[in-house]
């Protein structure tokens, strides 16, 4: 699954699974530039073009970070849309802002992102999109889930009709579907969890190396469930 040559943009990417992901398409040979809404890291990856403090949910600034990546590295090959955030919030209690939050970081940045790289993508030709969906948003929504699953089935759907839109022009289309990623946090929310049967953060981002190498050429419009043993 070599991504030698190829240049990957990661939204999210400083977080935990952005990192993973970073991580695993530079040993797969890609380089890659990490976007995120955070303070750029004091350190992190060697060779890693990174852009920090960014609201990706703004097209001008999503337009403005793509243009920057594809300048420093004379183009842009894939784009995998890590942003994202989680609230548990039940309607009674919760606010209408949490709503607005979870569309604009988990939807709207990737609608925003998507649209600002596929100038770049479509100059190189055979190249991809991957996403950042969720298992929890394919399955009936429990208690307090609703402002989360309903901004990632958004992602779903999103994936789908524009794997749709750009099947005859070269460029796949995918998402994965994560359930709990074991994470720092993860386990500090759930601390009675049998953290054994949750996903780690590599092994999500092996699949989103996988969807963006050439063995993955003929995928498109997939929404992938990687769920460990959830």
């Amino acid at each position: 699954m070599g991504l030698e040559g190829r240049i990957v943009a990661v939204t999210g990417g400083f977080g935990q699974l952005g990192a993973a992901v970073v991580e695993a398409a530079l040993e797969a040979g890609a380089q890659v530039a990490a976007l995120d809404r955070a303070r750029t890291p004091a350190t992190g990856h060697e060779g890693v073009f990174a852009l920090g403090e960014l609201d990706l949910a703004e097209a001008g600034t999503a337009a403005r970070a793509l243009d920057e990546v594809a300048a420093r590295f004379g183009g842009l090959d894939a784009l995998v849309n890590v942003a994202g955030t989680f609230r548990w919030e039940t309607l009674e209690e919760g606010n209408l802002e949490t709503w607005d939050l979870l569309y604009r970081v988990n939807l709207r940045s990737a609608v925003s992102a998507s649209r600002a790289a596929l100038p770049h993508l479509l100059k190189r030709g055979g190249r991809r999109i991957v996403n950042v969906g969720a298992g929890a948003a394919a399955a009936k929504a429990g208690v307090g889930m609703a402002a989360y699953t309903a901004s990632k089935a958004g992602v779903a759907k999103l994936t789908e009709s524009l794997a749709e839109e750009l099947k005859d022009r070269g460029i796949t289309v995918n998402a994965v579907l994560p359930s709990i990623i074991d994470t720092p946090a993860n386990r500090a929310d759930m601390p009675k969890a049998d953290f054994s049967r949750w996903v780690p953060p590599r092994a999500i981002a092996d699949v989103i190396v996988f969807l963006l190498s050439e063995q993955a050429r003929a995928v498109t419009g997939a929404l992938i469930p990687v769920s460990g043993r959830v």
